[in-house]
């Protein structure tokens, strides 16, 4: 049943809920006693910038439709305007043959149709009354080692994917990394991801296993803009163009020209890194400190020496970083170059809140998500510029991997990897 309320109660509903979900957050964390971090300066928030039958929020975020089509030459998920909630979950495929792998994705795809739908989960009794636009996206990605040799597929692996590797500045822990599959489910509502995953769990028994798993949301604007991390710097700022087919084409899709597999075509590269924030080291430092560190005045968002977020460093009148320091993380991220350009990529990131650790510190992150048409020219080669970057002493990357995003489902009778499958059969 489609939603009757207007645009504005829609909005209402939605901070409403994010708020109560924060405050459970808060809760819970309490009994249990990057713009770009780590990848450039690229935005964490609204991907898209075509027009939505909702319009935007109070705060100024692009909201999603109510219900996201599922079909199509790539996976939703990635362009789509950013939902609060986010879930990323990494498995372990557990069958050991072709047509038990092609079983799996063909399962995947029937129950993400589904859910992608709007019907309701089997357990409606935790279904939310009354039904809410949940604007849902379920996005699925395969990793290196799926490309082994249990079904056949080594000879055909996306050319750049593989583990990520350790960068400098990174102590990444092994059970948080990798994985065969990946998994993001997106939705304006916590419960939703909750529902997805229950669902997929249920219907998958048996055939693949949860290596790692991190639940996120949006933080508010404050008070308006680009939402904020938790420390404290709007993110969010610079992406690139989601509704140039052409900037798409030459940032973030495979096509024909890249030199990829046949059935990749369509696809795109998927970075994820759980980026732990040292909040108790970095409220110490004081804040003109914090804005040298990351080049920008930490309340309005905008480069230093300039008044508004959306306003572009000017680095070409600031060669000795007199103004934006040398080592700033927006100028190392982005130096703004002709040479430098073809490194963007597509941010779409979200915060992270696990409570306290076993020494009382606070646990607080940022679940970096990038999208991008080859890893190795954009994403790692931004971390390089990023290496010892003043910004590493209060951030750790932990966890994620790389994997690749399979192209979309065309029709209702296509299914995740199908092509991949055909292709190498």
């Amino acid at each position: 049943m489609r939603d009757e309320r207007s645009g504005d109660e829609r909005s209402a509903a939605r901070d409403g809920g994010r708020r109560g979900f924060l405050k459970y957050a808060a809760g819970v964390a309490g009994a249990a006693a990057g713009a770009g971090l780590c990848g450039g300066e690229a935005a964490a928030v609204p991907a898209g910038r075509s027009p939505s039958p909702q319009g935007h929020s109070a705060e100024g975020r692009l909201l999603p439709p109510d219900r996201i089509p599922f079909h199509g030459h790539h996976q939703a998920g990635i362009v789509t305007p950013q939902q609060l909630f986010a879930g990323f979950v990494a498995f372990d495929v557990l069958v050991h043959d072709r047509a038990d792998l092609t079983r799996l994705l063909k399962k995947v795809t029937e129950r993400s149709r589904v859910l992608a739908a709007g019907v309701k989960p089997k357990d409606e009794k935790t279904a939310a009354e009354p039904q809410t636009p949940d604007s849902l996206s379920i996005t699925v990605g395969v990793g290196a080692s799926l490309f082994d040799d249990r079904f056949g597929l080594a000879g055909h692996k996306p050319r750049h994917l593989k583990a990520m590797p350790a960068f400098p500045d990174d102590r990444l822990d092994p059970p948080r990394c990798h994985g065969d599959l990946s998994l993001q489910v997106c939705a304006e509502h916590p419960d939703a991801v909750v529902h997805v995953l229950r669902d997929l769990g249920r219907e998958t028994h048996g055939m693949m296993r949860p290596r790692w798993r991190t639940d996120a949301f949006l933080n508010p604007s404050r008070p308006s803009g680009s939402p904020r991390t938790f420390i404290g710097f709007k993110d969010g700022i610079v992406n690139p163009d989601t509704g140039s087919a052409r900037e798409m084409d030459r940032l973030i899709w495979v096509t024909p020209e890249c030199g990829e597999p046949d059935w990749a075509e369509g696809g795109s590269y998927q970075v994820l890194r759980l980026i732990r924030f040292h909040v108790e080291s970095w409220d110490q430092v004081p804040v003109s400190r914090q804005e040298r560190i990351f080049g920008r005045h930490k309340a309005s968002g905008a480069p230093l020496g300039r008044e508004r977020e959306n306003d572009a460093p000017d680095y070409r009148h600031d060669p000795h970083g007199r103004t934006i320091p040398l080592d700033a993380h927006i100028r190392l991220a982005n130096p703004r170059t002709p040479h430098t350009d073809k490194s963007r990529f597509l941010r779409r990131s979200y915060n992270y809140d696990q409570g306290y650790d076993r020494r009382g510190r606070m646990n607080l992150g940022l679940v970096f998500c990038g999208y991008q048409q080859n890893v190795q020219r954009q994403f790692a080669t931004v971390q390089r510029r990023l290496r010892h970057e003043p910004l590493s002493r209060f951030i750790t990357p932990e966890g994620g991997g790389y994997f690749f995003v399979l192209p979309g489902v065309r029709d209702k009778d296509d299914w995740f990897g199908s092509r991949l499958m055909r292709d190498t059969h």
